[in-house]
């Protein structure tokens, strides 16, 4: 039997599909990881595994007619090439795009695995009626797409309900709800909490992914504790949402923490004491898991995606999306309170144990791809 795999960052295979794929060559499936750009340490990566690589040329951002058929036309030459049993697609472009291609070439059993919804989708952020329309475009291409797909994989039933009340699904029973991505517990395994009150953010540094309400709480706590610290690992992503380069430095000026694009993030989760993600919405946010794994008490947004993770009080807090001083008093209170961190670090531990593992998780998808194999 023969997979391809397509997405739309070519790192994303081994860091957020590695052991997936892993598994699926170990039952003997023939894997073919599709993206653009691959860099020589993904590529060899994936082939340590046993998979095939095949780039693809595509436009991350925007939405440019000319260059999105471009992709098409791409994907349907290497369809032709490959003659999959399967196609599994995850995230926007692929999904669109790849689903709308295997229709073309006739794969089939395509699997959509829809892993967030991004800023078309979001409420909260810049873009207006720029935003507006992104999200009808994107709502009418999911609709086209979607009806060729055999299944249809949502990481929480936030994103299952939109897509049900838009109309962009064929019929419920294509549906699946799974637990994210997972995390490997063994990559990420609990460390002590340090004493040390540090705060730690993991995210390209956009306005949904709440950064700003982050730098806020920060700033405003840091010039009332200046023992502790906060930490901001992550990048400038371009697009119409990204935080600007002054935006930034202002930031770092006033004791905020920039640590870039890291690697390896376990390190960074190792030194810090509490984690934040404050993000509009999410499909299940993987930071949140490795922090939860590691033993991390974790302060999120009641949204979606992010509310699964956390039971209020638990292994941690939850703050409405895009409230700055809520943030703050959530983060305050776990700095003032080190035995609740601590009791909710131990239960973030509990959780990503009995539902986010990602063997668990695995199965699941692995169910989806071989139903009726």
């Amino acid at each position: 039997m023969r997979l391809v795999m397509l997405a739309s960052h070519a790192p994303s295979l081994v860091n957020f599909r590695g052991p997936l794929i892993a598994e699926l060559i170990r039952r003997g499936w023939r894997v073919t990881a599709v993206a653009p750009d691959f860099d020589e340490a993904t590529r060899s990566a994936l082939t340590a595994l046993g998979a095939h690589c095949a780039d693809v040329p595509m436009g991350r951002t925007g939405m440019n007619p000319l260059s999105d058929l471009a992709y098409r036309k791409s994907l349907i030459a290497l369809f032709k090439r490959e003659q999959p049993d399967v196609l599994l697609a995850y995230t926007i472009k692929p999904i669109i795009w790849g689903l709308l291609a295997a229709r073309a070439v006739g794969i089939r059993r395509c699997i959509a695995l829809i892993t967030g919804l991004g800023y078309a989708f979001t409420d909260g952020v810049k873009g207006g009626l720029t935003r507006v329309v992104a999200g009808a475009m994107a709502s009418n291409l999911y609709r086209l797409a979607l009806g060729r797909a055999d299944r249809v994989l949502f990481q929480n039933p936030d994103d299952r309900d939109l897509f049900l009340e838009r109309g962009l699904l064929r019929d419920r029973g294509q549906i699946a709800v799974v637990d994210g991505s997972g995390v490997d517990l063994a990559h990420y395994p609990p460390a002590p909490l340090p004493a040390e009150p540090n705060f730690l953010m993991i995210g390209r540094l956009l306005g949904a992914k709440g950064v700003r309400e982050y730098a806020a709480a920060a700033l405003a706590l840091k010039a009332r504790f200046p023992q502790a610290r906060f930490q901001l690992v992550g990048w400038r992503d371009p697009g119409p949402d990204t935080v600007g380069e002054d935006e930034l430095k202002s930031w770092i000026d006033g004791g905020i923490e920039h640590l870039g694009r890291l690697a390896d993030v376990r390190p960074a989760i190792a030194a810090a004491r509490i984690y934040v993600l404050p993000s509009y919405r999410e499909g299940t946010p993987r930071s949140v898991l490795e922090a939860m794994a590691m033993g991390r008490p974790v302060i999120t947004t009641d949204a979606p995606g992010c509310r699964e993770t956390v039971v209020d009080g638990v292994n941690g807090l939850l703050v409405p999306p895009g409230n700055a001083v809520a943030l703050e008093a959530a983060m305050e209170r776990l700095l003032l309170e080190p035995e609740l961190a601590e009791a909710m670090g131990r239960a973030s531990l509990d959780r990503v144990r009995a539902r986010y593992d990602i063997h668990r998780v695995n199965a699941q998808i692995l169910a989806a791809v071989s139903d009726g194999q």
